[in-house]
């Protein structure tokens, strides 16, 4: 094979991100011919500062990308999810590995259809085997999706929905309290847009009464916050 990858790691808890980087380590020293160079990513801001990078330099071929990560700074990115779009817009050719600790369905739906991930575990899922197999699988014949993951997949009556980055980016402000007035200026849409998306995610949430107070709470149990 005689590769180079070029290998990021987005994941803020330092214990998961030493047992990637071991798994990885060993995954590299077993495939004679692969050479895996390694960097990491602990937050948002960081993140998006390896992506730059690797932008202006040598691509990245494999991301390891936890979902629940610090936001950045400017609210942009608010978590992995809107890191992977980012990385799929920019390098459509690299493999993407999401790990994430949400169960809930509707969360990990919306991260299926907005990202489409070459490989997919929940955290709990997790052990040096199952990376080891994940990576195997994502390098030379993706998918790898965990056993969570496929018994979602298995389901008939998923919710045709998505909730975007702009609906993600609605749902933050309001849960840090800010006004609809200021949401305009925010995210750059009409208040009667702005008042349209909440009605549709209060439909989706299945939020029948109660004002903005409701709908984030039935989005923080959905896993959206």
């Amino acid at each position: 094979m005689n590769d180079i990858m070029n290998v990021l790691i987005i994941e803020d808890e330092p214990m998961m991100v030493e047992g990637i980087e071991r798994t990885l380590t060993h995954f590299q020293n077993a495939e004679c011919d692969l050479k895996l160079k390694i960097k990491t990513a602990r937050d948002c801001d960081t993140a998006r500062s390896e992506i730059n990078k690797a932008v202006q330099g040598t691509p990245l071929d494999l991301v390891l990308l936890d979902i629940s990560i610090p936001e950045s700074k400017d609210h942009k990115y608010l978590s992995g999810e809107d890191l992977g779009i980012k990385i799929k817009q920019e390098f459509p050719r690299a493999k993407i590995i999401v790990f994430t600790s949400y169960t809930n369905n509707y969360r990990l739906n919306n991260i299926l259809k907005s990202l489409n991930p070459d490989g997919f575990l929940i955290k709990y899922d997790v052990d040096c085997k199952t990376l080891t197999k994940a990576l195997e699988t994502v390098i030379y014949d993706p998918p790898f999706y965990s056993q969570k993951i496929l018994k979602l997949l298995r389901q008939t009556n998923l919710n045709e929905f998505t909730i975007d980055s702009i609906n993600r980016r609605i749902l933050f402000e309001i849960s840090e309290g800010t006004k609809t007035c200021h949401l305009c200026d925010i995210i750059g849409l009409s208040k009667s847009t702005i008042e349209s998306r909440k009605r549709h995610m209060k439909e989706v949430f299945d939020v029948s009464e109660g004002g903005d107070a409701a709908l984030i709470k039935a989005a923080k149990l959905k896993g959206f916050i």
